[in-house]
């Protein structure tokens, strides 16, 4: 912004060596300053937010705007000196309104005085609430596109992102997520007022779910536990929440990830990846303790096989020189495996297929 606006030069030195004359600039309020800085902005393709200004400010902007007419270099060059004076003095901004500063200083304060000042800023009119939930996670808005009406359902899906919407009706029964494409043909002629308390109420809901102490479910953090345990440890602990609580153990077995469910999730090409992160003396003892295991034989085939000729053929070379392997090392290596697949799954550079259970 600030280099369009220097490329206004002054008044140029004339041709015979004398300063040309000047005409006086003149006199302009700030609102005929900022039209003209806006004008300028404009012309050069600078983007500018001006939907973020109150709309009687947008208005405002606008009808000066289409007020003036012509404007002399002496006052243009005035005009920009001026506004690059203020804008050099700039130290430091603030977000703007009590949601940036909410934003900003998020996890500096309690949950209780978030949420206070959140329920402040809801009560305001001149607070649009479709700003806090177009950024919300897909997690906290699922549970209102599943409890809440198809047409109520039909306003929040128009009101976020595409991409959010479709990953949410992806999650949906298919008769479910038809009724609610289905009830977006009847948002055409829907009033903004009602849409803004629509989005109220759903905001409402947002906030009063209460904080969680833990990042994942509870059959996330018992799998994640069994995913490293020894093979006995964890047939043992399946076996006893079948027992206790067959629906928790079926959404345990599901989150369960463990070396033998790595031809069935893991691609081929992501083997490579996988394999260079694990360190050679455990990706060995690995190998070896699953080449000897006629229930894990498999796995271990199917990582040398998505390796190069060479790199197969000097793994091969090594699990042989290495021999038999402690049952407990053996456990501890694949264990390592399976935590670098999780690791790198979690930081988005692969995707696992769903399990047998959750297809």
């Amino acid at each position: 912004m600030a280099q369009a606006l220097a490329q206004i030069k002054p008044a140029q030195v004339a041709a015979s060596g004398s300063v040309s004359a000047r005409p006086r600039a003149v006199s302009l309020n700030r609102r005929q300053k900022a039209a003209i800085i806006v004008r300028i902005l404009l012309s050069e393709g600078t983007p500018l937010p001006l939907g973020s200004l109150p709309d009687g400010m947008q208005a405002d902007l606008a009808q000066q705007m289409g007020d003036m007419r012509l404007v002399d270099r002496a006052t243009l060059e005035q005009v920009v000196s001026e506004f690059l004076d203020e804008l050099g003095q700039v130290g430091l901004t603030f977000p703007g309104g009590l949601a940036g500063a909410i934003n900003l200083m998020e996890g500096h304060i309690s949950d209780a005085t978030a949420t206070h000042l959140r329920r402040m800023m809801r009560m305001r009119g001149d607070s649009d609430p479709w700003d806090r939930i177009s950024v919300a996670s897909a997690e906290a808005l699922l549970p209102l596109v599943t409890c809440e009406s198809a047409e109520v359902a039909a306003v929040l899906l128009s009101k976020l992102p595409p991409s959010t919407a479709a990953g949410l009706l992806s999650q949906l029964p298919g008769d479910h997520a038809r009724r609610i494409a289905h009830s977006m043909s009847r948002t055409r002629d829907i009033a903004p007022a009602t849409v803004r308390r629509i989005g109220i109420a759903l905001l409402t809901q947002l906030d009063s779910t209460p904080p969680r102490a833990f990042d994942t479910g509870p059959a996330e953090r018992v799998g994640a536990i069994l995913n490293v345990a020894t093979e006995g440890m964890r047939a043992d602990m399946l076996d006893g929440l079948l027992e206790a609580d067959a629906a928790f153990a079926a959404e345990v077995r599901r989150s369960i990830f463990t070396f033998a469910h790595i031809p069935l999730r893991v691609e081929a090409r992501d083997v490579p990846r996988i394999l260079r992160v694990v360190d050679q003396p455990t990706l060995v003892v690995a190998l070896a303790a699953a080449s000897a295991d006629p229930a894990r034989s498999a796995t271990a085939e199917f990582l040398l096989a998505n390796l190069s000729q060479r790199m197969a053929q000097s793994l091969r070379d090594e699990i042989a020189d290495r021999g038999n392997v402690k049952a407990a090392e053996g456990e501890a290596a694949m264990a390592a495996v399976v935590t670098a697949i999780r690791a790198l799954e979690a930081a988005g550079e692969l995707v696992l297929a769903p399990s047998e259970t959750e297809t």
